[in-house]
């Protein structure tokens, strides 16, 4: 309902945290977060009556940040140059002056890996049926997303390249050093606990004019509005077909809608990064 991939992880980060005590009634949610995971936290905050502070870079787009108030959820912006580590330290600082808070950790909560392994993964084979896949070409954000399907499809089809895409500016997965870049949800600049590398056959790194120019296409020959990161993915796919065998089965994920980048530089044809 909240328009991404990451409501599902919110409903189950909140929901475990319940189970275990970790969040009580009347508790408050402090999450550092890039956009997604906000938005979903928003509205199962809202939901359940919890207060939700979000802590995200100042770089976020507006929409992302808009979509947070109208949920209820109140936010606090870091420097850009300081990319996620500085909203995550933020953040921690923000739980220490706050009674009954609780930070969901969305980069090491193992309910996020959970999720995805007891819903996304049999989701896709359920899809898929007999017809096994070649690739998963994936964005790495949290990482959760891509550990938990991939583990279970490793399981399903041995034969399966688990591909994980990140930004040419910050390539942490390929032992680069990390800075800030402008694909937003992908890239958060280091190896996030919930991912397993283990699982991980080759990581392409994409540049972000190639991911927003794969985003129009997609809208202008498909009538599919995919955001920044979706894009990335897109081009992941071009990049990687020609090692594929012919007629290969590629899965790639749309992860939210282009709605939330329309006032980013440059994501927009024509228009100045």
């Amino acid at each position: 309902p909240g328009g991404s991939i990451k409501d599902r992880i919110a409903l189950a980060m909140v929901e475990a945290a319940e189970r275990d005590g970790r969040l009580k009634p009347g508790g408050t949610i402090i999450e550092p977060t890039s956009g997604n995971t906000g938005v979903g936290l928003a509205l199962v905050a809202a939901v359940k009556g919890y207060r939700l502070v979000l802590v995200m870079p100042e770089s976020m787009s507006l929409e992302r940040r808009r979509l947070m108030l109208a949920y209820g959820a109140s936010f606090d912006l870091t420097p850009r140059d300081q990319g996620m580590k500085g909203a995550i330290e933020r953040a921690q600082e923000i739980a220490t002056q706050t009674p009954g808070a609780w930070i969901p950790q969305q980069f090491e909560n193992r309910a996020n890996v959970a999720i995805h392994v007891r819903t996304t993964a049999g989701e896709i084979i359920s899809d898929f049926g007999d017809e096994h896949i070649n690739a998963l070409v994936t964005g790495v954000g949290t990482g959760g997303h891509l550990s938990g399907v991939a583990q279970v499809l490793k399981r399903q089809w041995p034969g399966v390249k688990i591909i994980a895409v990140e930004p040419v500016l910050s390539p942490v997965i390929s032992g680069g050093k990390p800075a800030p870049h402008p694909i937003q949800g992908i890239g958060a600049g280091f190896i996030p606990g919930n991912l397993d590398t283990s699982l991980i056959d080759q990581v392409v790194q994409i540049d972000a004019e190639d991911a927003r120019e794969w985003a129009r296409r997609s809208a202008h020959s498909e009538g599919l509005l995919v955001g920044i990161s979706s894009g990335a993915t897109l081009a992941a796919i071009d990049q990687v077909i020609p090692q594929l065998p012919a007629n290969a089965r590629i899965l790639g994920f749309n992860y939210d809608t282009g709605e939330r980048y329309l006032s980013v530089p440059g994501f927009l044809p024509g228009e100045p990064e």
